[in-house]
């Protein structure tokens, strides 16, 4: 007798879970199926859960593939079953491929190709539908969001589209989803929007999505003009549809946290903000060549500006810029200084000067510091005059952090407002202003 086991954790059972228990049935006489339990999901990074175990459990049952099931409850248990009930095939998904090779040496191990185009869900209801998502945008940033969709239960990342159509051919067939040559296509067949080209781009996707009806997810910065912030945002709400700006640091669990210690008087009042982010790029990068919309500030603005508006509010009264630039204009490195009636405050970024990167906020009783990458928000410190009192505090952050925007992304198109306050309406337009604000001084817009 020929004994396979598969795991998995087939929330929202739809027909792709069906069909490759199906696959995975025809490859032996004795199929185990592993399904995992909620807090091996949190362990490993996955998140939104919808269904409990015992509703996944019985999904599974009622299509008469399983001869029998198990629960996976820690990280290595597909090893020690192997070997407890005496495998011979071991199979997944093929979006896994590589992932489980090392299992070969004690079975053999197949990968099943996944199902594409998820349209519907075999147990579907009106707040548990799959989002289905399309990509617009085949570069580094659009790589790192399909591995990280996979970790948000309730999202399929349906296709891509890029003008460039062979690019998007290599993309889809890279992570096994379709590429779309014709717009209309592409956005027939979503039901919601990741826009992760060039800054320049975004505004048009944006809206084009938007007039299509489909929720949107844009990468930061959204636009880099106030007056076009406004009008997607006023043209959204119009249509009750989701958009938010994309940036990794406000949806993440520690940020949060270190928001909450800031606003909550343990340092006093807050007087200073100083924040800084830089990385050496490429020369020969988009960041540096693009003379018109390259440059230090519009690829990490967003990030050294969120602290700032986020405990300083978008009601600054003066703002000063200082760069320094290359042969062609476009800014190796920028201070925005920003002064407000009761503090002050300093968003630094560089691409081509390297510094300290930090985010220290300072209070009448006391300082926070977050070292670098403060940005991902895994650790920082509250300390006071006393030298020798420190409190220290930690959190996870999990992969390249898009799951946690995507997860609450998914949040909203299903209706909850709790996680606005992340990162308002109001702040991405002021970020937005304070964008255009700086074209127009530095590249003469």
């Amino acid at each position: 007798m020929t004994k396979v086991i598969t795991y998995g954790t087939y929330d929202l059972f739809h027909e792709g879970h069906y069909r490759l228990l199906q696959r995975a049935k025809q490859l032996g006489d004795y199929l185990i199926v592993g399904i995992t339990t909620e807090e091996y999901d949190r362990t490993r990074g996955k998140l939104n859960v919808i269904d409990s175990l015992m509703t996944r459990i019985e999904n599974v049952k009622k299509t008469g593939f399983a001869d029998e099931i198990i629960i996976e409850e820690a990280a290595g248990q597909k090893f020690r079953d192997i070997q407890k009930y005496k495998i011979d095939i071991f199979t997944v998904g093929s979006d896994w491929t590589g992932q489980f090779d090392y299992l070969k040496d004690y079975c053999q191990v197949i990968y099943l190709e996944r199902t594409k185009n998820i349209s519907s869900t075999m147990l579907r209801t009106q707040n548990k539908r799959i989002q289905r998502i399309g990509v617009i945008g085949t570069g580094r940033i659009a790589e790192r969001f399909i591995p990280e969709a996979k970790l948000v239960s309730g999202v399929s990342t349906q296709g891509v589209y890029n003008p460039h159509h062979e690019s998007a051919a290599r993309f889809a067939k890279k992570w096994e989803i379709n590429a779309y040559e014709n717009p209309e296509e592409f956005f027939a067949a979503v039901d919601a929007v990741y826009v992760a080209s060039p800054h320049e781009t975004h505004y048009g996707y944006v809206k084009s999505a938007l007039e299509h009806g489909k929720h949107v997810f844009c990468e930061k910065p959204m636009v880099l003009k106030m007056a076009q912030a406004e009008e997607l945002f006023s043209y959204a709400k119009s249509r009750n549809l989701v958009l938010m700006e994309g940036i990794k640091t406000a949806y993440c669990p520690g940020f949060a946290n270190l928001l909450g210690i800031a606003c909550s008087g343990i340092v006093g009042n807050i007087r200073n903000i100083e924040t800084c982010f830089t990385k050496l790029e490429d020369l020969e990068s988009r960041e540096l060549t693009n003379i018109k919309y390259g440059g230090s500030f519009t690829e990490l603005g967003s990030y050294v500006m969120l602290p700032i508006l986020k405990l300083f509010g978008k009601d600054y009264e003066q703002l000063q810029f200082h760069s320094i630039n290359d042969k062609n204009g476009i800014d190796l490195f920028t201070k925005a200084s920003f002064q407000y009636p009761n503090g002050i405050a300093t968003a630094t970024c560089g691409l081509g000067v390297k510094s300290e990167g930090r985010l220290l906020i300072a209070g009448t009783k006391g300082y926070i510091v977050a070292e670098a990458p403060w940005w991902k928000t895994t650790y920082f410190e509250v300390h006071y005059e006393d030298p020798g009192k420190v409190e220290k505090f930690s959190d996870r952050f999990l992969g390249e952090g898009l799951r946690y925007e995507i997860s609450d992304f998914l949040s909203m198109i299903n209706g909850s407002n709790k996680n606005d306050f992340k990162l308002t309406r109001g702040e991405s337009v002021t970020m937005a202003g304070i964008m255009e604000t700086f074209l127009k001084e530095h590249r003469s817009l």
